[in-house]
């Protein structure tokens, strides 16, 4: 599992130090390494896999999806009318079956929603068609975040901080299972992407420099 350093030199200096040409090289790399898998983001809400996930399938030319709104529009409701009218049960048996069937058409970005990864046939079918990301913020940051929207469905009832402080206790140990994890701190968008692919880099196995300069390579993520 990839483990992203903190640092914002560190995080994006691979990317940052190669030209245009290079840089579409290792994209390229990347597109083709993954094969028919997906790559997909985990994580709490307001973590930012929708905004992130948008710009790396840009980057990488690849499908964005965002398994949320692919439910609503199965289920012709939104989330929050989900949860209210049938519960968090039928939805998570719904949401399983969604992203199932979106893994099956890969290669794309996939954005999850926060509970996805914690059914153990969805980390399954991840690991099987995906590679999973997950990307970590601090209490702080996914609070401030998720205080410009009221859409959340579990932060509808009771305090926010005391709700994200459990499904952080609940919730990071099973994240923790994920291929690479990236640390999603309060940056522009691009510096959290520009870490996401120099994790893939890495986990892939690919060159971080030229064939020529290229130190050895890492084991792969199988």
């Amino acid at each position: 599992m990839g483990e992203i350093p903190s640092h914002p030199a560190k995080m994006t200096l691979s990317l940052a130090g190669h030209n245009k040409d290079d840089r579409e090289r290792r994209l390229a790399q990347i597109r083709q390494s993954l094969g028919a898998r997906s790559i997909v983001l985990i994580g709490l809400m307001g973590a930012g896999k929708t905004a992130v996930g948008r710009r790396l399938a840009a980057w990488l030319d690849l499908p964005f999806t965002d398994a949320d709104s692919e439910i609503e529009e199965a289920a012709g409701q939104t989330v929050t009318e989900i949860f209210a009218e049938h519960g968090e049960t039928y939805f998570r048996d719904g949401e399983r079956k969604v992203i199932a069937r979106l893994l099956d058409g890969g290669p794309q970005v996939l954005a999850t929603g926060g509970g996805a990864y914690m059914n153990p046939k969805t980390r399954a079918a991840i690991k099987a068609r995906g590679i999973s990301i997950w990307l970590k913020a601090d209490l702080r940051v996914l609070l401030k975040r998720v205080a410009r929207r009221d859409h959340r469905p579990l932060l509808a009832v009771g305090d926010p901080e005391a709700v994200m402080k459990k499904l952080m206790a609940e919730r990071d140990p099973i994240y923790a299972e994920a291929d690479i994890t990236v640390e999603s701190r309060d940056v522009p968008h691009d510096v959290i992407v520009g870490a996401v692919v120099d994790a893939l880099v890495d986990a892939l196995g690919l060159p971080t420099r030229s064939a020529t300069t290229a130190g050895p390579r890492r084991k792969k993520v199988q």
